[in-house]
């Protein structure tokens, strides 16, 4: 978990370095190993960092080789290694051996439509500085937040709410309409926040801004099969193919240059998914959970039972 949060101005004034760096320590909690900043014309980007792939080198902002393509993300790009072997073969250059990385020269391959490329979770702020066009994206079930608001002729942006309240220019006003959502549905619905004029960008949608003009459209969407729709290959083919789908997700998910851990609810999923944790790592695996006083809410035995059985280093 990183932080990320940003200034572009549109027809008000230039961000500087130091608005920046009072948004971004508000985020100090998603990202406490050192903060990135990056400020030319029109447009500020800041980062504040929590190392989990390439510790020296994946600081962030980072750029592609000539500097014409910039940006800072929160997330992870769980294909990583296999996209930046395809980039390389395509003659693009790499300075690091970060996921960040990946997202700049992707965007230099295939423009817009690098987003259909990343397996990941991910909010991701990208600038091209040749065409002076912000991009703003959001991972497909929208695991990553980034909200955005605009005020003085300018766009804000920032993974949480209280990074852009620490801009004067904003305003706290309530949203009554989705204060209404939240007592109905438990969350506001996107793009409605519980603040009057302060945005979040929907799941698998991307946000463009170019010359003063502002795009977004929904790039992913849930399918469904049909009513009716039956799907008659046998169980054990149907277990097969949900067996690997788990499988592979686990897989890519625990490279990191840090110990990776689970938490551990003592429910089926996360049971299944420290289960197969277990096949992939050397290192004595970490799990963490929660307990509950009342026995109505607490899971504790079932805990118990798959921290003896897998032999992991537990904390409740």
């Amino acid at each position: 978990m990183c932080g990320i949060a940003g200034i572009l101005n549109i027809n008000g004034v230039r961000p500087t370095r130091p608005e920046l760096a009072d948004m971004i320590v508000k985020l100090r909690h998603r990202g406490p190993d050192g903060y990135g900043f990056y400020v030319d014309g029109d447009i500020g980007l800041a980062h504040a960092r929590l190392s989990i792939i390439d510790l020296v080198g994946g600081k962030q902002p980072i750029s592609n080789e000539d500097g014409t393509v910039w940006t800072v993300f929160n997330g992870e790009i769980f294909n990583y290694i296999e996209l930046r072997a395809s980039l390389l073969r395509s003659g693009h250059v790499f300075s690091t051996r970060s996921d960040t990385e990946v997202i700049v020269h992707l965007y230099e391959q295939y423009g817009e439509e690098f987003v259909h490329h990343l397996n990941g979770q991910f909010s991701i702020a990208l600038w091209d500085t040749r065409r002076q066009k912000l991009i703003l994206a959001r991972d497909r079930v929208g695991i990553r937040p980034l909200f955005y608001t605009n005020a003085g002729g300018r766009l804000f942006f920032a993974s949480e709410i209280k990074s852009l309240f620490a801009h004067a220019a904003i305003r706290r006003r309530i949203n009554l309409p989705a204060l209404g959502e939240l007592f109905t549905y438990w969350s506001p619905l996107p793009p409605l926040t519980l603040f009057e004029g302060i945005f979040s960008l929907p799941p698998g949608h991307i946000m463009m801004v170019e010359t003063g003009q502002m795009r977004v459209r929904r790039y992913w969407d849930w399918h469904f099969p049909e009513s009716g729709t039956k799907d008659n290959r046998p169980a054990e083919e149907c277990a097969q193919d949900l067996w690997g789908l788990l499988v592979d997700a686990v897989r890519l998910q625990v490279r990191a240059d840090v110990p990776v851990g689970a938490y551990l609810s003592g429910g089926l999923d996360s049971s299944v998914v420290v289960s197969l944790l277990k096949n992939f790592t050397d290192a004595p695996l970490r799990t963490f959970s929660v307990r509950f006083e009342d026995a109505e809410f607490d899971e504790g035995e079932f805990q118990r039972q798959l921290v003896s059985g897998l032999d992991t280093r537990h904390t409740e």
